[in-house]
């Protein structure tokens, strides 16, 4: 007879019930998940939970510290939420990890947080982090209060209205980094020396598409029509750590959503590109597996383009810099920014003018050319 399940968590099948361990002092009931192999597994569980909650062997709301409270919230919530993306997940467990688990908040008790003690440890935090990287730990933390308030762990969310050394413009100033983007010579140089191999195609629907790494990974005959000569951009690969527990963690490959939600779109290609998805035999399944018959990782993908640079003798560019290429050359024979934006799947216009400072650039260079006539 087959065991009967209704949930399935991480990859494996459970029996779930859900109790009730306690109340809030608004008469709310706080409940809690259980889950076994099979139902009487799950209850016995339940019981023995409930039983050591009575006898005083577990520790009760109100004693929890920050840092134990998060790392319930992390892995009993989050990590088991179909809302939340494993490459998120991953995110929000290094930045606790990181900022919280042993920093100066982490033991104090969840009812006696406060919004000095957030404030003081991020002063300390922003004489070696940067603007960045508080606002993401005070984003985050922003979120795990919500959720305590929400279940009457604490009365007001202490991250409201916290201070962050820096400003904005002045970072953006400071750190952005100029566009890498190929030249018209490494192009044709990188197209030379792939010509007839498997990663010829990669490169192409790369430098004549936008897509990012993941979405061009991801790629499914499904998502192509060659008869409208349209891609849709429905889902990426990622390489994420996936939580077996607190403890354990192993490496997927994952097909997960795009970016933003302005990443799924579709988009046209250039009819140069058909005839050669036209040529391809299988028209299957995913557009580029290794030679397992696997998913491309795109580790693997980079590796061999830093030797393709190598062996082209190009400056190193990551292979990012290919979709900036993209998006310059599209700027550069007057396709207004708005559409730009759309192709590329940008969530806002300010992104896609970083390409305009490239695109500048290399009409200065040409420009200057004309100094040989004017001198």
């Amino acid at each position: 007879m087959a065991v009967k399940t209704n949930v399935i968590k991480n990859g494996k099948k459970y029996y779930r019930i859900t109790k009730t361990i306690g109340h809030k002092d608004n008469g709310d009931p706080i409940k809690k998940e259980f889950y076994g192999s099979n139902k009487k597994i799950a209850e016995e569980k339940a019981i023995q939970y409930i039983n050591d909650l009575k006898n005083g062997l577990i520790i009760t709301s109100e004693n929890y510290t920050v840092s134990q409270l998060m790392k319930i919230w992390l892995f009993d919530f989050l990590n088991n939420s179909s809302r939340v993306k494993p490459s998120t997940f991953q995110r929000y467990e290094g930045v606790y990890r990181i900022y919280v688990k042993k920093s100066p908040i982490a033991g104090t008790k969840i009812s006696n947080i406060n919004p000095i003690q957030i404030q003081k440890y991020y002063n300390k935090l922003s004489e070696s982090k940067t603007y960045t990287q508080i606002n993401t730990l005070n984003t985050i933390l922003k979120t795990f209060f919500n959720w305590c308030s929400k279940n009457g762990y604490i009365v007001k969310n202490p991250c409201l209205n916290l201070s962050i050394k820096g400003k904005k413009s002045d970072i953006i100033k400071h750190t952005m980094k100029p566009v890498e983007i190929l030249n018209k010579k490494e192009i044709q140089t990188i197209k030379t020396y792939l010509r007839g191999s498997d990663y010829e195609l990669l490169f192409l629907l790369a430098l004549g598409t936008g897509l990012r790494r993941g979405e061009l990974l991801a790629l499914d005959w499904n998502h192509i029509d060659l008869k409208k000569g349209e891609i849709k951009v429905e889902q990426s690969v990622k390489e994420v750590y996936v939580y077996d527990s607190p403890e354990k963690k192993h490496v997927e490959t994952i097909i997960q959503t795009p970016k933003t939600v302005n990443s799924i779109r579709t988009i046209p290609i250039p009819s140069s590109l058909i005839s050669k998805l036209e040529n391809v035999q299988n028209k299957k399944g995913y557009l580029f597996l290794d030679n397992t018959n696997q998913l491309l990782k795109g580790k693997n993908v980079s590796t061999k383009w830093s030797k393709i640079l190598k062996d082209c003798n190009i400056p190193h560019k990551k292979f990012h810099s290919i979709r900036h290429t993209y998006g310059s050359m599209l700027l550069q024979k007057g396709v207004d920014i708005q559409t730009v934006a759309e192709l590329m799947g940008h969530t806002a216009i300010s992104i896609t003018q970083l390409y305009m400072h490239s695109e500048l650039k290399l009409k200065k260079t040409s420009i200057n050319k004309l100094n040989s006539i004017l001198n």
